[in-house]
């Protein structure tokens, strides 16, 4: 089934401007050009040079992303520094580019702020604004589209939050920005503003071929008022309909030379329950006082709890791969053997290829991969863009 959640922000039509007939023709010579912001690992980047741009530079602060991206692509010019000392046209003159020569302009700022894992702090925490910094170096360049990725916490995240022991009944009434849903309104003003007409969809990577549910909001910019779209589902739970069955772990990992697999081992407290469970289960398959010692106090608390002592299926997609598999609430334990999912194996379920070196402790390892965006959701939206791109090169 297709439970993309879809909206169009800042649908205001806006004139096209000259660049699509300046530059017909062009595309059919050379890939278009894109520029990637808070790049990490380049997930998000290999996927939209498989569909056909290619990648002319790239801004990241985290030193041990930075060191991944010159292992693997040293000829892409690198600024490895902060997004907020940067403005477009710093970031032009440092690529010897024009405006005119940047088509597409992707980036997922870091978004602890909003993820539904997280404290949700909102923008109470000062990492929630480099999105603002993002759309600003956005705005300055002015590409034809955009593309930022976040996650699902963003539909929902207000301004400012307000800590559950304020929220008693005698606190005044929620302000404007303390509503739920008050940072996607500041973003449609944002979009506005800027003059893009932006469409968001929150997709699982598991209906394009990627073998990991994994839930993001795709926000994609059109400078010229186009509302584009992410297509239809190739891959479903069942396979029903004209899509193919979803991707397994199992599949995944098929032919994977890992003969001394790098991975972090869970503290002997948490083997003595994954021990007691099969592939497929989890908590919730334990004896009842298991249980609950297994996940002390945050047995009795609310929510699914769905990611504590889970152990993994070969018959499934892998849940979401995150920063860290051994942290209590987030443990991935390998379906056969007793330790979580290696560094190698972690980079299958998000699509790198097998030759991808990423640099530093393991720890840093799983954090880049487990914070990029699958390389096969990066293709289908870069194909998505670059059907746009060609048909503006035919005017």
């Amino acid at each position: 089934m297709h439970k993309n959640v879809f909206y169009i922000l800042g649908a205001k039509k806006y004139p096209r401007t000259q660049f699509a007939r300046e530059e017909k023709g062009r595309y059919g010579k050379t890939r278009p050009k894109c520029l990637s912001l808070f790049t990490g690992a380049m997930g998000l980047d290999l996927g939209i040079e498989s569909a056909g741009f290619e990648i002319i530079g790239c801004l990241e602060a985290d030193k041990w992303a930075c060191a991944t991206i010159r292992a693997n692509k040293p000829a892409i010019p690198l600024i490895e520094d902060t997004i907020v000392n940067w403005t477009g046209a710093k970031v032009l003159e440092f690529l010897a580019r024009q405006r005119e020569e940047v088509d597409l302009i992707i980036g997922g700022p870091p978004c602890p702020s909003f993820s539904t894992a997280g404290k949700r702090q909102s923008f109470t925490d000062p990492r929630g604004q480099v999105m603002f910094d993002f759309l600003r170096l956005v705005e300055e360049i002015r590409p034809p589209f955009f593309v930022m990725e976040n996650v699902r916490g963003i539909l929902s995240a207000s301004l400012k939050h307000r800590p559950l022991l304020d929220r008693v009944h005698t606190s005044p009434a929620f302000s404007s920005e303390e509503q739920k849903g008050s940072v996607m309104r500041l973003l449609h003003r944002r979009f506005s503003e800027m003059g893009y007409v932006v469409t968001v969809e929150l997709t699982n990577a598991a209906h394009y071929g990627v073998p990991q549910n994994r839930e993001r909001v795709v926000f994609i910019g059109s400078r010229d008022g186009f509302q584009v779209t992410l297509p239809l589902p190739s891959h479903s739970s069942n396979g029903n309909g004209f899509c193919l069955p979803y991707r397994t772990l199992g599949g995944a990992l098929e032919g994977l030379k890992d003969p001394r697999p790098q991975f972090m081992p869970f503290s002997e407290s948490r083997l003595r329950f994954f021990r007691m469970l099969k592939a497929g289960q989890n908590w919730r398959d334990l004896p009842p006082e298991v249980a609950r010692e297994a996940l002390g106090g945050a047995f009795a608390s609310g929510g699914g709890k769905v990611g504590f002592f889970r152990r993994l299926s070969y018959d499934k997609p892998c849940p979401t791969v995150p920063t860290s598999p051994i942290q209590k609430s987030t443990a991935l334990c390998h379906p056969t053997a007793l330790r979580p999912l290696s560094v190698r194996e972690y980079a299958r379920v998000q699509q790198f290829p097998d030759d991808w070196k990423f640099i530093g402790s393991i720890s840093r390892q799983y954090q880049q991969i487990g914070n990029a965006v699958p390389v096969g959701l990066g293709h289908v939206v870069g194909r998505s863009i670059l059907r746009y791109l060609e048909n503006l090169a035919e005017f």
